[in-house]
């Protein structure tokens, strides 16, 4: 057992899991995220190990409540029949005021108005913003011919498969027992990824995705080749990301359904991840995009329908480039941005987006990728990360902290501030660091992330 894996276990105990045993537990091919399959095996530890009976419960388990989704006509048929049902799922409520209803999502079942007792909401508020994984029982209430015209399928008790709630100044006071390294190893571990197999500079590039998750309002691009894990922590780490496949962006799936009056993604999560940027299509009017611009700008969107919000949403997007001989981008000299679409690649949208993480340093994802040590259970980073966005007090140090004499851009600045504050969070939550200390692992990366937005704006447009 290394150092950090043995102070964790001493210091943070029961949120503490080997992530090896994601590989163990018998899920297969189950399309879950880690922090709900790390829920699930803490269900059925034994002394911190998952012993055969152990694995075997949770098999037992999975085949139960996680059935495929060519099993979802059995299931119809089940409720039809008057069985209650229980199933795992990522359970979300939309409030419907045309109908004065709370409409249940059961993707599983492709049910987007289904019903669910208010006390379940009362409970968990999360349902209605970005949704919850968790174990729902389920009936069917067929129709009567007069108070129920239609069949009705009600959620009738719901288990979240989530951290209860977090100690977070416990969490900051214990990272004192931590050397730096020791630190950086855990928060990598964490993330799923095996902490012996990356440099330290790839250490900082992989812990850069998640600022995201930790700092209000941070945008981002990471552009690397295939296969080296971009969208993984966004899709496995926190309930608080979204991610959008390639695709096309549009105005009312970003921010504002003016006629189903739905918010959008933006405003209900911490971060919005679009992934394989260089798929990406935008609407003809350009109303996304000008939408986009004014976020990124101010944290405010206004739709051409004239409907008007705000958000601390982060902005993520993740791009494939291809690498020359040398494994780096093939089109360096002219602008790696050149190989997206003509919409990302406008100055004045490039100038907005904070800092650039340069993917083609990390390794393709390999079997040593996944991590085999200690590290913190999924449910608790992904609350801790949460919390940590709304704590003033970094971004108080920073002020205090840098001095950026030769750079007089404003943008530059609040860019180079928001990432720092971002590393702080994540590396030295409890603010007791030196001054080399948050130069070397706060102010340098950040500077360097930015710098690379700077390289490629001089790239495409010479007013830069």
């Amino acid at each position: 057992m290394k150092p950090f894996e043995r102070k964790a276990q001493d210091y943070y105990g029961e949120v503490i899991i080997n992530k090896s045993l994601m590989g163990q537990a018998g899920f297969g091919a189950r399309a879950i995220p880690v922090y709900v399959g790390e829920w699930i095996i803490s269900q059925f530890m034994d002394g911190g190990e998952l012993t055969d009976e152990g694995r075997a419960e949770i098999v037992s388990t999975v085949s139960r409540f996680l059935p495929q989704k060519a099993d979802k006509n059995t299931i119809l048929n089940r409720l039809m029949n008057q069985e209650e049902v229980r199933i795992l799922d990522d359970f979300r409520v939309n409030v419907n005021l045309a109908k004065n209803t709370h409409d249940l999502s059961i993707p599983l079942l492709d049910i987007g108005n289904g019903m669910v007792q208010k006390d379940i909401i009362d409970q968990n508020p999360m349902l209605l913003k970005t949704g919850m994984w968790g174990l729902g029982t389920l009936r069917y209430v067929p129709p009567d011919g007069e108070e129920v015209k239609k069949g009705q399928i009600w959620m009738m008790d719901f288990k979240p498969f989530q951290s209860p709630g977090v100690d977070l100044d416990y969490y900051r006071d214990s990272r004192k027992h931590f050397e730096i390294e020791e630190w950086i190893d855990l928060l990598v571990s964490s993330c799923q990824f095996n902490p012996d197999v990356l440099r330290l500079s790839q250490k900082l590039l992989l812990l850069s995705r998640i600022i995201p998750l930790v700092e209000p309002r941070i945008n981002i691009t990471e552009l690397a080749p295939k296969g080296t894990g971009k969208s993984f922590v966004f899709d496995n780490i926190s309930r608080y990301a979204a991610v959008i496949p390639g695709g096309k962006l549009s105005a009312p799936s970003l921010f504002f359904n003016s006629n189903t009056k739905q918010l959008g993604l933006i405003p209900r999560y911490d971060v919005v991840v679009v992934d394989e940027i260089q798929k990406i299509q935008t609407d003809a009017a350009g109303e996304a995009m000008a939408a986009l611009k004014m976020y990124l700008e101010s944290g405010r969107y206004r739709r051409a329908t004239g409907d008007l919000g705000t958000s601390e949403s982060g902005f993520v997007m993740l791009g494939n480039i291809t690498l020359g001989m040398n494994r780096l981008p093939l089109y360096e000299s002219d602008g790696i941005f050149k190989e997206l679409p003509s919409a990302l690649q406008e100055s004045a949208f490039i100038d907005r987006i904070h800092g650039l993480i340069e993917g083609w340093y990390m390794p393709r994802v390999s079997r040593n990728t996944p991590s085999k040590t200690y590290g913190f259970k999924g449910d608790f980073f992904s609350e801790i990360l949460h919390e940590l966005r709304v704590d003033m007090r970094y971004a108080d140090f920073v002020t205090q902290h840098l001095v950026l004499p030769e750079s007089e851009d404003m943008r530059d600045n609040k860019a180079i501030a928001r990432l720092a504050e971002g590393f702080l969070k994540l590396l030295f939550p409890d603010l007791n660091v030196t001054e080399e200390e948050f130069n070397t692992f706060c102010l340098n990366p950040a500077i360097r992330m930015r710098q690379q937005i700077r390289d490629e704006l001089a790239k495409i447009d010479r007013e830069f």
